[in-house]
């Protein structure tokens, strides 16, 4: 397996179709399909599967293709790392945060790296807790904002901020001052399914409380949630940037737990084991900063 072999494979594999990854990376087609067959020989797999409309992913093709977006992009680090100047971050920098982080923090962190890293490329991905654990230890990730992240020994873990979860409400339908969580039972929730961060520390303390949550809708998106409440189709316990970053609040109100603090930890996770850079250094910082700013108050 050699590098231009997987570069071409993961263009065949992103655009769906030799002809067009062929014009991208500037080879003829035939030699293309060439090296891509060469490739599927050597794994013994099959990893395309050739249609009308161009090729898909087999299930063996998905899965290197996680593995080869990982491999190129350390390849990258190596060259950049190698022939950047001692304090001068240049290369690129791949930087994963859930999707609410993502939405109150990208603006602001390509405004201040375009100032602190001119020479530098910047990419953002988004993605659950979960998954970015996951994309920082396969390589695919160089740094992450993660909530309540599990301990590994692949990653180092640097608490950044609190913050307490609340119950969302249609406007006009909240509970009537602070909750219990053994009220909480007695109202529909629209929730995220199991494994996520939020939903998992909200069944963590009503296990404790000895309350059963009704959960009537779980959806994924958290953006979506927000929504659905805000049309009256449940309430939503999340955290306080989420109401932040959602674009109609005044469609939603907040209620605090009176009997407990449902909190969540926001956190700065890298690889243990990748050398830290210039690069790397001056991103996390600038995450670091943004992170920990004071936010506004809810209204």
């Amino acid at each position: 397996m050699t590098l231009n072999q997987l570069e071409y494979f993961i263009q065949v594999a992103e655009h769906g179709s030799f002809s067009k990854a062929a014009l991208v990376l500037g080879v003829a087609q035939p030699a293309l399909s060439r090296q891509v067959r060469a490739l599927e020989t050597e794994l013994h797999e099959t990893l395309f599967l050739r249609n009308g409309r161009g090729v898909e992913l087999t299930e063996a093709g998905r899965r290197l293709l996680e593995h080869g977006q990982g491999i190129l992009h350390l390849v990258a680090q190596a060259r950049d790392d190698l022939s950047a100047h001692r304090h001068e971050p240049l290369g690129q920098i791949v930087v994963a945060m859930p999707p609410t982080q993502a939405r109150l923090h990208t603006l602001p962190l390509i405004e201040a790296f375009r100032v602190a890293c001119p020479r530098a490329r910047l990419v953002v991905m988004e993605g659950f807790s979960a998954h970015l654990t996951e994309w920082l230890v396969s390589g695919r990730a160089d740094l992450a904002l993660v909530y309540n992240p599990e301990p590994l020994p692949a990653l180092e873990i640097l608490p950044l901020r609190e913050e307490s979860l609340r119950l969302l409400s249609p406007a006009g339908a909240a509970p009537p001052g602070p909750l219990t969580l053994a009220g909480l039972s007695r109202y529909p929730l629209v929730m995220p399914q199991r494994g996520h961060v939020f939903r998992k520390r909200m069944e963590e303390a009503a296990a404790m409380a000895g309350v059963q949550l009704r959960v009537d809708w779980e959806v994924s998106s958290v953006p979506a949630i927000l929504e659905l409440v805000g049309a009256g189709l449940g309430h939503a316990a999340l955290s306080e940037d989420v109401l932040r970053a959602f674009e109609h609040p005044e469609r939603l109100a907040v209620t605090p737990f009176a009997d407990a603090d449902v909190r969540m930890t926001l956190c700065l996770v890298t690889p243990a084991l990748k050398r830290s850079t210039p690069l790397t250094q001056r991103t996390a910082a600038l995450l670091m900063r943004l992170a920990r700013q004071e936010p506004p108050p809810l209204r």
